[in-house]
């Protein structure tokens, strides 16, 4: 079996599960454009103010979304054991992390395109002009979030405090990216130059290949009993 079949095997796993019970999308949605509507009440102040603080409110909701969909996630692997069958399956350990994490990544892809309209609305900012860039952004902030946030969500799969571990863990190491997401997207909307919004992206690339490549070799061991 190669290896990218062995990914889109988890991969289709993962999407088949959530397709029949709808459960993982609806509940971050909800709870993303939950965060953003009451972050857009207590601080609305004017047009100006609100296009500021936009990119804080829009990265902060899929930070906590996103955590909330790997823990949900993992939570759903450790029913049953499951995830201990998916580990004495015949597929690559490294395949196991990426076919789950590129299943979370398309999840939150999906919470972002409801997600990034609403702020949009709510916070009077037009994306059309800038939504190529923006899209850039999230797609190398996301990525990097949830690789890291996968890596981590397995090991603490079989801990009682799943959810208070992971955020632990969770947070400091993602830091960067999230701190390039939203200057990056904060330059962005205030109309800087390309150039300098492409700094933050090259940042957000580096982040995202050190991540890919430790978290593909240190998965197999961290999952080991």
């Amino acid at each position: 079996m190669s290896f990218l079949r062995a990914i889109a095997i988890v991969l289709r796993k993962d999407v088949a599960i959530e397709r029949r019970s709808r459960e993982l999308v609806s509940t971050t949605a909800l709870f993303a454009v939950l965060v953003a509507l009451l972050a857009s009440l207590a601080f609305y102040l004017d047009p100006s103010r609100a296009r500021a603080l936009a990119p804080g409110v829009l990265w902060i909701a899929l930070a906590f979304s996103g955590l909330l969909a790997m823990g949900r996630g993992f939570a759903r692997e450790r029913e049953g054991d499951a995830f201990d069958a998916l580990l004495l399956s015949p597929l690559p350990r490294p395949a196991i992390y990426f076919g789950k994490a590129l299943a979370t990544f398309l999840f939150l892809a999906v919470v972002e395109c409801l997600l990034v309209p609403f702020v949009g609305v709510v916070f009077h900012v037009d994306l059309v002009p800038v939504l190529g860039p923006l899209v850039a952004l999230l797609a190398l902030g996301t990525l990097g979030f949830v690789l890291t946030g996968t890596l981590f969500a397995a090991l603490s799969v079989r801990t009682r405090a799943r959810d208070l571990a992971l955020s632990v863990v969770v947070f400091p190491l993602v830091a960067p990216a999230l701190l390039c997401g939203v200057v990056g997207t904060r330059e962005l909307f205030a109309g800087a130059p390309f150039a300098d919004v492409l700094s933050w992206m090259k940042l957000l690339v580096a982040y995202d290949l050190t991540v890919l490549t430790v978290g593909g070799w240190l998965f197999g061991p961290l999952v080991e009993d």
